[in-house]
């Protein structure tokens, strides 16, 4: 119970002259504490001159306690219940005083009806974390279990971070070139030679390679913390991890184990140390959010948070009281209720603030456009909201247009003109033309040229961003090496994991020392880059693929963290030269603005964007095609016309094809050939050029 005091008179203003300060005073004793009402519009755990602001709402709660514990200690050293008049609406707000951030950590226990039909399950016995808890105890050490009783717990951050001078790189969209990466698994293997693998830290010793390599945006999987420990498993005495991380504890809280060392308070500096240094190098930073579902799983799951605040609130429910599944992860976020909605606002807003986030990766951002009984709405609000909030207004926001649902809206996302999508269909067109599918070339021309059958409006003209490989899959190396997935390793029977993966393994499957069949598949690669990088729209690419990293054959592999996901450094100096292919082809993207955006209606009297076949200007592709040409024409302000043709020939044999006719001041000139074994063999006669089997070319006109 609370032992109430008087309220200290306050100073009244005199005439003419402004009221001295007001300092905040103690007005009541709860469990040995002073205490106030605090802010009742500052969520979560924030310190103040003198003591700690706490806040945290529920709708359904009939009381809530605060808990305070010494540092990693089980049971709470001091309980400290709101008082009735300490609650606004639904909000429960508290400031307590002479509180050291260094020397506690704290939670919160819910009290309310139990009725799980309608979906309400409080329980007054469970620890709870704060949902806007900026840093979380109990799962820091990677891969650790929880002793038995521990509960996840929150600490106060102190966020002193000095950003000094540093600016976002504000890129424009149509000239970023992304690199998708795991944190821990960049530099978990020994060949990574850093100093501290695993880690934030790690990957900043390796930001002189993201330099050379000359990406401009790298894509963090998530890094929100998550309990890699949920679903542990051993298979054959493999141990088996919820490695990629896509089941979020707490959605305002940095991985902590993904630190070097313990960041007491500080929780996040290192992140923001690598943050800083990109955008010092000139590149974004964007973060892979998962606001899609949660770890509390279903009705088997744990109940570590918003099944204690406000189950029915916070998750999509039946009719029963049951969770709609929509993420395939056992429950889905109720995105567009009010208050789940302001949650993700406020998160997103936190990030882009507090750590300078230059954009996010929305997972399974389909579920975020679903009403409260799941059902996809016309103009969602969440989605609307982030595309015109001013704290987001330069952030990059990028949709996996689909949910496990069976929703899939690449191309119809509700977009504003701000959100892009992963354009999944240039993925699968792109992957089926390369690898010789009869009718895959008109679809083929359309993904080079930037899906105008999915975008068709210049303000959506920047929305595809195009890649062949991701996480979810084969790595590059492993789309040319392998027929079928190979994912025995995960325990589930090779069941798990996408059967249509539009693969080819150049005759044999697996690793293989025949060098013709090493020769086409490195060739295929080379194909794979030359036309991601020669492709309108916004280029994407797995970390490893530039050397030839590979999985072994799993295209499923969230729960290996080992070698089958980490990544092999030795292959960077092995396969030095597809290194250099790489880094070549992101220079010439770099280099040819006519391939990333309309530079104004065309050049040299050629159109912007022209299909040609085997001879010139074809507009439309056969069935039985399996050669596209492609010409982008433009003029740069500096440099005057570009005229770049990209030649590709899917067929297993060479074809003779014809470059369009130039004006007489102007010449074709081979610049990109896959087939490096014969590039000295292309000889202009004429127009007329010999492009080998399974093989690209790019002219440029000079």
């Amino acid at each position: 119970m609370a032992e109430m005091k008087p309220p200290r008179a306050e100073t009244p203003a005199v005439s003419g002259v402004l009221p001295r300060a007001i300092h905040l005073v103690p007005l009541d004793l709860i469990a040995g504490f002073e205490v106030r009402p605090g802010f009742y519009d500052i969520n979560g755990a924030t310190a103040i001159p003198g003591g700690v602001n706490f806040t945290v709402h529920s709708r359904g709660a009939t009381s809530v306690e605060l808990l305070l514990f010494h540092r990693e200690q089980d049971e709470p050293f001091a309980v400290l219940p709101f008082p009735e008049h300490y609650r606004i609406g639904n909000v429960y707000s508290m400031i307590v005083f002479k509180l050291n951030i260094q020397e506690f950590e704290y939670a919160y226990r819910v009290d309310g009806p139990y009725e799980p039909e309608r979906g309400l399950i409080y329980d007054k016995t469970r620890y709870l974390l704060d949902p806007y808890a900026k840093a979380v105890t109990g799962q820091s050490g990677w891969g650790k279990t929880q002793p038995h009783g521990q509960h996840y717990k929150a600490r106060v951050v102190k966020d002193d971070f000095d950003w000094g001078s540093t600016r976002n790189p504000l890129i424009p969209m149509e000239d970023l070139i992304i690199y998708e990466l795991h944190v821990r698994g960049y530099t978990m293997d020994d060949s990574s030679n850093v100093r501290c693998p695993g880690t934030f830290a790690g990957l900043m010793e390796k930001l002189p390679y993201l330099e050379e390599l000359g990406v401009n945006a790298v894509e963090l999987m998530p890094i929100f913390e998550f309990d890699e420990m949920l679903d542990y498993r051993e298979v054959d005495g493999q141990k088996l991890y919820n490695y990629w991380g896509y089941n979020t504890v707490s959605f305002f809280a940095p991985n902590t184990s993904y630190t070097a060392s313990a960041e007491y308070n500080r929780e996040g500096n290192e992140l923001k140390r690598f943050i800083q240094a990109c955008k010092q190098k000139g590149i974004e930073v964007y973060l892979d959010v998962v606001f899609n579902h949660t770890a509390e799983g279903n009705e088997m799951g744990p109940f570590f948070s918003f099944k204690g605040f406000d189950n029915n609130i916070y998750y999509l429910l039946t009719p029963e009281g049951y969770y709609y599944n929509f993420s395939g992860c056992g429950n889905t976020l109720n995105c567009n209720h009010p208050i789940v909605h302001q949650m993700i606002l406020d998160c997103l807003r936190y990030w882009v603030t507090t750590y300078r986030v230059d954009g996010f990766r929305f997972d399974l951002a389909s579920i975020l456009g679903r009403d409260e009984n799941g059902a996809p709405m016309v103009s969602p609000p969440l989605l609307q909201a982030m595309a015109f909030d001013p704290i987001l207004g330069d952030v990059k926001l990028i949709a996996e247009a689909w949910d496990a649902g069976g929703l899939y809206q690449v191309g119809s996302f509700p977009a504003w003109n701000r959100w892009a999508e992963w354009n999944g269909r240039y993925r699968d067109d792109m992957r089926r033309y390369i690898k010789g599918d009869e009718g895959m070339a008109q679809a083929a021309a359309l993904r080079l040229t930037g899906s105008k059958d999915l975008y068709d409006t210049q303000a959506r003209r920047n929305a595809s961003v195009n890649f062949l490989t991701c996480h979810d899959g084969f790595t590059l190396h492993d789309l040319y090496a392998y027929n079928d997935k190979h994912n025995e390793k995960n325990g589930w029977n090779n069941t798990d994991g996408a059967n249509d993966n539009n693969s080819w393994n150049c005759g044999v499957e697996g690793e293989t020392d025949d060098p013709g069949v090493n020769a086409l598949r490195e060739r295929m690669v080379r194909n794979a880059i030359t036309l991601l990088m020669c492709s309108r729209g916004i280029p994407m690419f797995l970390a490893g693929d530039e050397f030839g990293n590979t999985q072994h054959g799993n295209n499923n592999a969230y729960c290996q963290d080992n070698a089958t996901s980490w990544m092999d450094w030795s292959l960077l100096e092995k396969n030095r030269g597809l290194f250099e292919f790489f880094r070549y082809m992101i220079r010439f993207r770099k280099a040819h603005r006519v391939l990333r955006a309309n530079t104004n209606n065309g050049a040299c009297g050629f159109p912007d964007v022209s299909f040609h076949g085997t001879a010139p200007w074809k507009e439309e592709f056969g069935g039985h095609d399996h050669y596209v040409g492609v010409m982008f024409a433009g003029w740069e302000r500096e440099s005057g016309p570009q005229v770049v043709y990209v030649a590709s020939n899917a067929y297993w044999c060479e074809l003779e094809a014809e470059l369009p006719q130039l004006p007489a001041s102007m010449s074709w000139h081979l610049v990109v050939s896959t087939w490096q074994e014969e590039q000295g063999a292309y000889l202009q006669r004429g127009n007329r050029f010999t492009i080998g089997p399974r093989s690209v070319l790019v002219f440029e006109a000079k």
